[in-house]
């Protein structure tokens, strides 16, 4: 499996690559966003945010618009806004320094597990059938979600969580399983994550699908408005 390691720091790139060299990983560096937008397509990225040329918000946002490559933000930011401008701009998962190797190491295997992906970069198993709920409709395996005759875009979590829930529709999910299923055990991260891409997902599907805060519990999705 190709890592690309976006990190300007030598001594930290240095310990990662002999890291994960250790764990079977290649590992591609490069110091700066410019470098990590030109490289040849890797089967997941290690983003540093504090790179010297640009904001690796800006390297994560560009990277999500033309690949769906699982991204883990690696950073010494450890302000939550950060955390979840990193994941609203399409981050899979977001470690703060100072972290260890195998740390690093469980969060690929579970952001790879998640998107079906073994240590060759090949898919793992089939994609799951596509879902509907009221005039919406959700293509799983090509993570498209379809409005009526209208494509709506979403961030990689945000779909993510739609799915967990229209798997589920008229039953309740807890906010445990949802960040379980959806950012995974290894989920250190604050619970407003999940509440700011429900919010998300409100205001993008509109009154087409209702979801219901239960309070103290998780969420329910019902079919809402389709005319």
């Amino acid at each position: 499996m190709l890592v690309l390691l976006v990190e300007d720091d030598p001594a930290i790139a240095a310990s990662l690559r002999e890291g994960l060299a250790r764990f079977g990983y290649e590992v591609d560096w490069v110091t700066t966003g410019r470098e990590a937008l030109a490289a040849e397509p890797p089967d997941i990225v290690l983003l540093d945010l504090g790179l010297p040329d640009m904001d690796g918000l800006d390297v994560c946002r560009r990277l999500r618009t033309r690949s769906t490559v699982p991204i883990i933000v690696v950073t010494a930011r450890g302000d939550e806004v950060d955390t979840v401008a990193g994941l609203e701009v399409g981050a899979d998962d977001y470690v703060a320094k100072p972290f260890g190797v195998r740390e690093i190491v469980a969060r690929i295997r579970a952001v790879t597990r998640r998107h079906g992906i073994d240590g060759t970069g090949e898919t793992t198993e089939p994609a799951p059938p596509s879902l509907r709920i009221g005039a919406v409709s959700v293509d799983v395996p090509a993570r498209r979600v379809v409005r009526h005759d209208d494509e709506v875009a979403l961030a990689p979590k945000e779909f993510d969580l739609l799915v967990a829930l229209t798997r589920r529709v008229g039953s309740v999910v807890t906010r445990e399983a949802l960040i379980d299923e959806v950012w995974d055990t290894h989920w250190f991260g604050s619970t407003r994550t999940l509440d700011v891409h429900v919010s998300a997902l409100r205001q993008k599907l509109g009154p087409e699908i209702v979801i219901t805060t239960v309070r103290g519990v998780g969420f329910r999705v019902e079919h809402g408005d389709a005319s």
